[in-house]
């Protein structure tokens, strides 16, 4: 039997859903808004994507969820969607760190470190540190840009990947932060880029409590 898995990545402008099937891509759907509609456009995504893979909800063995951190309101139209299903249909809930999504491409790659920059705001980011292996330097945390930011990793073949590369890359270049080996990419957290971390999850059975799971804010909402 091949496992089918949702997966559902809402923590940035990008509503982003695809069928993953057997760890590998099935079908896809994505947009990106400037004024976050994914309350509007992510069950009709969900339907497109079944639709593409020429299966039903019946058919997904489990939901996989990009947990954050990111936007407030799209991490939980995201996750109170992913809990929807699962509950529906007594499956298992996944999760990823959006952070790590960003990454993920970029593993095994020329750059020795790879660190993902979400938008929080003003001067703050949302960040980690990565190696070539996907292994974690630095766990993820929220960041306010000052004159010691990545300091350690001046003059190394960095590439930073994220929707604030543009701040970061600013910022950098007043402290003059030596960026000769450094890239800079604009990019937003996709749910392709899930597929491969959830079904190795799935494997593992490694699942989330469906009823206590909240997404990872990092920051205190009131």
């Amino acid at each position: 039997m091949a496992i089918n898995i949702l997966h559902i990545e809402t923590s940035s402008k990008n509503c982003s859903v695809a069928i993953g099937t057997e760890g590998k891509i099935n079908s896809y759907c994505e947009e990106i808004y400037q004024d976050y509609k994914h309350s509007e456009n992510l069950h009709l995504f969900i339907q497109w994507a079944l639709e593409g893979a020429k299966l039903t909800l019946s058919d997904i063995h489990a939901v996989s969820v990009g947990k954050g951190p990111g936007s407030y309101t799209g991490l939980r139209i995201g996750v109170a969607a992913a809990k929807g299903f699962c509950f529906g249909n007594d499956i298992p809930l996944i999760s990823v760190n959006s952070l790590y999504i960003l990454a993920f491409p970029y593993f095994n790659s020329e750059y020795d470190y790879i660190i993902p920059v979400m938008d929080a705001r003003r001067m703050e980011i949302y960040t980690s540190v990565l190696d070539k292996k996907g292994e974690y330097l630095v766990e993820t945390h929220a960041h306010i840009l000052n004159e010691k930011s990545f300091e350690q990793l001046n003059n190394k073949k960095i590439l930073f990947v994220g929707d604030a590369v543009e701040k970061t890359e600013n910022f950098l270049k007043g402290i003059s932060f030596h960026m000769e080996k450094a890239t800079f990419v604009n990019a937003y957290p996709q749910s392709k880029n899930m597929i491969d971390i959830s079904y190795k999850k799935f494997q593992n059975t490694i699942f989330e409590d469906v009823a206590y799971f909240d997404p990872f804010y990092l920051k205190n909402w009131k």
